[in-house]
């Protein structure tokens, strides 16, 4: 259980600055991704268009929200 919310986000944000990004790292495992979509079948999709209509109403749903902070 977390009990300080503000030490553990300081935490993460330390951990973050410390990490430089990898462009080749992030490519290697995004091609890992991709054929593990494949070989579930997942991708490539029979039809991109496929639900894109729910995609739409949950986008203008998201973007009518204010933000609170």
């Amino acid at each position: 259980m977390i009990k300080d919310e503000r030490l553990l986000a300081e935490f993460e944000e330390n951990e973050l600055r410390k990490e430089k990004p990898d462009y080749e790292k992030a490519l290697r495992l995004f091609e890992a991704m991709w054929k593990e979509a494949m070989l579930l079948g997942v991708l490539p999709m029979k039809d991109p268009l496929e639900g894109i209509e729910a995609d739409i109403k949950i986008a203008r749903i998201l973007n009518g929200v204010r933000a609170t902070d």
